[in-house]
């Protein structure tokens, strides 16, 4: 039997493919098509996400360095925001800063010594908040993106076997009976290099992405720190 008979007998469209499959390489077809859709969600996200901290963090740097009375910049960051919007970025790290101040102020525990390490604190678990905000769900496609050849290869060794298992019942090793069984079975790699290959480009592109963002505002509560520590030291107000 020729190729081209083979052709004409079996449908091999990657619908017809799949509805052929065993069970054990439907489920795992069908597991890496709702991992690579779920993988271009996160990165529509991100990237949506990363371009919208970007942005916020130009428009504070501006505002910090038109020379405004910090307490003048809080206010009027309050006021913008309002109640029912939260703070991101550089925004939340210098609140938080300024609202450890006006803290420390009120119950006369402004000390220089004590004051500063409270500051330093309160930075670094805005920055570790904003961090771990920036970094969501980018660990789902590093996961794919090492996990999902395999979880391919897995439906592509089972069903070579059940091909192999077929070709034993026949008796007959011709390519009618080979062809159908490979070709489903080599549909599962290809989903899960489907799934892979975008989840590894994003994850390096994004996490890149990340680290730069996460560096602003590691070097903002450092700057900050040492202005508030001379304006303590130096007995001015904010």
């Amino acid at each position: 039997m020729d190729v081209v008979t083979v052709v004409e007998m079996h449908d091999f469209s990657m619908f017809a493919l799949f509805m052929q499959a065993d069970w054990v390489v439907k489920s795992v077809m069908v597991g890496l098509l709702i991992a690579s859709v779920w993988c271009w969600a996160i990165i529509a996200n991100r990237l949506i996400a990363y371009g919208r901290a970007k942005r916020d963090m130009r428009a504070f740097e501006k505002a910090f360095a038109s020379g405004k009375p910090l307490s003048q910049l809080q206010q009027e960051m309050r006021q913008e925001m309002g109640q029912e919007n939260q703070h991101a970025g550089l925004s939340a790290v210098f609140l938080a800063a300024m609202e450890e101040w006006d803290k420390s102020h009120q119950q006369q525990a402004a000390n220089a010594p004590g004051l500063q390490s409270r500051l330093e604190i309160a930075l670094d678990l805005a920055v570790s908040e904003q961090s771990t905000a920036l970094e969501k769900r980018l660990g789902f496609l590093a996961t794919i993106g090492s996990a999902g050849p395999f979880v391919g290869l897995f439906g592509t060794v089972w069903g070579i076997m059940n091909a192999f298992t077929a070709i034993a019942a026949a008796e007959n090793t011709s390519l009618a009976v080979v062809a159908p069984g490979i070709a489903e079975a080599l549909l599962a790699t290809a989903l899960g290099l489907l799934a892979a290959i975008p989840a590894v480009i994003a994850y390096n592109k994004l996490s890149a992405d990340a680290g730069h963002l996460i560096a602003k505002l590691e070097g903002f509560a450092d700057r900050l720190v040492a202005l508030l520590s001379r304006q303590l030291d130096a007995g001015k107000p904010l």
